[in-house]
């Protein structure tokens, strides 16, 4: 164990109250906390309360104390101290806590909650510093989306002073069952060298942000800890409630990109005739349904995203590419606009709840790219919403790409004179005629408009982890063929990755038995 420094030593002020003034505090408190949770059930915010720190006891304790005091039904509760569930291991770390995202009027409480997450994680593959400024980076970004999206997320690290910490341990050592938090528990940081516990102090400083702050509180004293975050709780609910509507203190960024039209330097006469679309089409079909039964024994999963202006043949394509992945670990989820249970979250939560288990495909008709395409064009989102959205959707791919994921976008682009003979077309044809509605047309006075925001979206989230690929479909054999060849390509890439990494592995594995054998 190390010497307490930096923001964990300045926590160290030994404040202490006697139960006497403990218990004088704590009805007017449960009536202000009460008071205010009633009132956040009818407001369009919600609550994140984050509990953490290397006092584990202690911050169970408060868990415990924050449900006698308030009204369990309407918090939900997320304990992450300890291993994960499997379902949740299989997944980004950050997605299992997407997923649980309290809805608007409610409260949700995370015991160990992301930071212990990650620092398990790191724990057990053997993180690098730079590893750990990572996961710190993705957390900070993660705090400000919710911050941004009008969640109130309030944070407390429970800290013990090293010789205090090292006490109790002893204790519970000598005494598990009086001291069962700590014996049953098998948080192995608790007991690690003074490197990883400068790197648990460093993951707490870079995520100690403006709009998501560390509330660090020395915990030596459990009555003045309690009612100190009990206190801060209903201060901060109560400013919050004063405003629900809060304007974001940000300004929406700016782009710089001042690109020519992407969209408009796709050439559009590409085409294959019926000949060549055949025999390729079985042959890709063939090649990538090995593949992506090799994938799927590998536990590598694939998002794939088709975007497209109306009638661009984005159904077709899919039909096609589904028809090459096996049948059993596919599935394909049409996106049209949010319920009334998805409008009370972050608008990306409701695919952060659809991401794929390992080996296993999710394909996208329409996505998370709605927020900067019909929502910016149709006014749904505020400017400040769509304008943020980009770093968001960035961030989100990032993380499905550095968990294995291979992320694939397709644009299919069309004309407006094709669009217009296809809508046509579907108004004569008569198991077509569904897919033509009012809103088509709606969309096809916009022409322009959405075009330009295309534009801006295929600039924006255009990276090397999850790129664009731009078809295109004025001719639909063409279109399908590019796209399975761009999906082969793409998964044939990350099998060879896999392949390098578990080489690599060996070698190194190889490596320190050598070492090991020489000493």
């Amino acid at each position: 164990m190390n010497e307490s420094s930096g923001l964990f030593a300045a926590a160290e002020i030994g404040n202490t109250i006697s139960k006497d003034v403990f218990d004088a505090q704590i009805e007017a408190l449960r009536v202000d906390l009460l008071n205010a949770q009633f009132d956040l059930r009818h407001e369009n915010f919600s609550v994140v309360l984050l509990i953490a720190g290397d006092d584990r006891p202690g911050a169970v304790n408060l868990f415990r104390t924050l449900h006698d005091w308030m009204d369990a039904r309407y918090m939900q509760n997320h304990i992450t101290f300890g291993a994960e569930h499997n379902e949740d291991a299989e997944r980004p770390v950050l997605g299992r806590y997407w997923r649980r995202l309290p809805a608007d009027g409610q409260i949700g409480v995370y015991l160990g909650g992301w930071p212990t997450s990650f620092l398990r994680v790191g724990l057990q593959e053997e993180w690098t510093k730079a590893q750990f400024e990572r996961a710190a980076e993705h957390i900070s970004r993660f705090e400000q989306q919710l911050v941004d999206d009008g969640t109130l997320v309030l944070k407390y690290w429970l800290h013990l002073p090293d010789d205090i910490l090292q006490k109790r341990l002893k204790a519970a050592e000598q005494d598990p069952e009086k001291h069962w938090d700590f014996a049953q528990h098998d948080w192995e940081l608790l007991q690690q060298s003074d490197e990883l516990f400068q790197q648990i102090e460093a993951l707490v400083r870079r995520t100690h942000t403006l709009a998501a702050p560390w509330s660090i509180i020395e915990s030596t004293d459990q009555y003045y800890a309690t009612l100190t975050v009990g206190r801060h709780i209903a201060d901060a609910l109560a400013a919050r409630l004063e405003q629900p509507d809060l304007a974001p203190s940000l300004t929406p960024p700016v782009s710089n990109l001042s690109p020519q039209s992407l969209l408009g330097q796709i050439d559009l006469t590409l085409s294959a005739d019926q000949d060549t679309y055949s025999s390729d089409l079985q042959s890709l079909q063939s090649n990538l349904n090995q593949l992506a039964h090799k994938a799927q024994q590998a536990g590598v999963s694939c998002v794939f995203v088709f975007e497209g202006v109306d009638a661009a043949g984005k159904g077709g394509a899919i039909r096609r590419l589904v028809r090459a992945l096996p049948v059993e670990y596919v599935r394909v989820i049409a996106i049209g606009a949010p319920n009334e249970a998805e409008k009370a979250h972050h608008y990306l939560w409701r695919f952060w709840t659809r991401i794929p288990k390992p080996g296993h495909d999710v394909v996208f008709d329409r996505s998370w790219y709605g927020r900067v395409l019909v929502e910016r064009v149709e006014g749904f989102a505020t400017e400040f919403e769509w304008s943020r959205a980009y770093e968001e959707i960035n961030e989100f791919e990032e993380s499905l790409f550095d968990a294995g994921m291979v992320v694939c976008k397709f644009w299919l682009q069309i004309d407006a004179d094709e669009q217009l003979q296809r809508f046509e077309a579907r108004a004569l044809t008569p198991y077509k005629k569904y897919k033509l509605t009012e809103e088509d047309y709606r969309n096809r006075e916009k022409w322009d408009e959405y075009q330009l925001a295309a534009d801006d979206m295929v600039a924006r989230t255009n990276t090397p982890y999850a790129p664009w690929h731009l078809i295109a479909a004025n001719d639909k054999r063409h279109a399908r063929l590019q796209v399975l060849r761009t999906v082969t390509a793409a998964l044939q890439q990350r099998l060879d990755d896999v392949d390098a990494a578990a080489d690599e592995g060996g070698d190194k594995k190889n490596g320190r038995k050598q070492k090991k054998s020489k000493s």
